[in-house]
């Protein structure tokens, strides 16, 4: 609930740096007025070099939110505040992105079928002061899936720019049994840790002014 310090969040200049429709809604959503800035950042960072899937996708985030923040100061369009964020499912200590190609669709979509993974979303928030990063990560339990309703799935097009191969918003959600944590987690944007985190920091600028 950010209504407290939204006079202040109002007046900032805040960068979601991605693509992504279904982020800037959730982040809207909540009353923050955000623009899209896809990140241009390669995302080659290897998950082997990282002790933990939480630090593998923080880091991506941050290396986003740099990317961006440095390209739009280049600009002369420096922002207030950079948002990133990075998804990522896995399985059995196996990280699934985003399928290749429908082959891959197809083999991450039958691993998770009638069993548990773990989604992860890290994020970050930048401004000119500070570098907040955190990762949320929540379970979701498939249903038994068979090979039919796989390929059915990919023939719609949506698992194909969706980490693990699919998205629980949309057609995804129908083989979701049960989830366990955050639901916005597996969306790609934490709604009530982004929310607290951005609460208490400008709730210290607000409580230094007064």
């Amino acid at each position: 609930m950010l209504q407290p310090v939204m006079h202040i969040l109002k007046h900032k200049n805040i960068i979601l740096a991605s693509g992504s429709p279904r982020r800037k809604e959730l982040i809207e959503n909540i009353g923050l007025k955000v623009t899209l800035c896809p990140s241009k950042f390669e995302e080659n960072l290897v998950p082997s070099d990282f002790n933990s899937f939480s630090e593998f996708v923080e880091e991506t985030a941050l290396q986003k939110a740099l990317e961006v923040e440095r390209r739009l100061t280049q600009e002369g369009r420096a922002p207030d505040m950079v948002i990133a964020a990075d998804t990522m499912v896995t399985l059995d200590g196996q990280m699934f992105g985003k399928p290749q190609d429908q082959q891959e669709a197809f083999d991450m979509l039958s691993s998770l079928s009638g069993k548990g993974h773990t989604v992860y979303t890290g994020v970050v928030i930048k401004t000119n002061k500070d570098v907040v990063k955190f990762t949320e990560n929540t379970k979701v339990f498939f249903g038994k899936i068979d090979e039919e309703q796989i390929k059915a799935y990919i023939a719609t097009g949506e698992p194909m720019d969706k980490a693990g191969g699919y998205g629980i918003q949309g057609v995804g959600g129908t083989f979701v049994e049960r989830v366990e944590g955050d639901y916005f987690t597996v969306v790609g944007f934490p709604l009530y840790r982004t929310t607290s985190i951005l609460y208490n920091m400008f709730k210290n600028i607000e409580n230094k002014l007064t």
